[in-house]
């Protein structure tokens, strides 16, 4: 397993560390290494992290991709003249 080291952590999060090590009744190494897991989405029970926009998000069929193309294809040329 990989050991890492942390430096130049702020006294605000050494103090919630060690007051959460001690809410667990654990090691500050078990609860650092918990407390990653669950904010990585990693630990069991816990869904994966998302940045809220699934919900914005859609599917398109074929034929309104191709609509798409279409509405801004005439963005896509380049008009020689102004490049002369």
């Amino acid at each position: 397993m990989k050991q890492l080291t942390v430096r130049n952590v702020p006294h605000d999060l050494e103090a919630a560390l060690d007051a959460e090590r001690r809410r667990r009744g654990a090691s500050l190494n078990r609860t650092v290494v918990e407390l990653l897991r669950q904010a990585l989405g990693l630990a069991e029970g816990v869904e994966p992290r998302e940045n809220g926009l699934r919900r914005f998000a859609g599917t398109w069929t074929e034929e309104e991709y191709r609509e798409f193309e279409k509405a801004i294809a005439p963005f896509e040329a380049i008009d020689e003249e102004l490049w002369r």
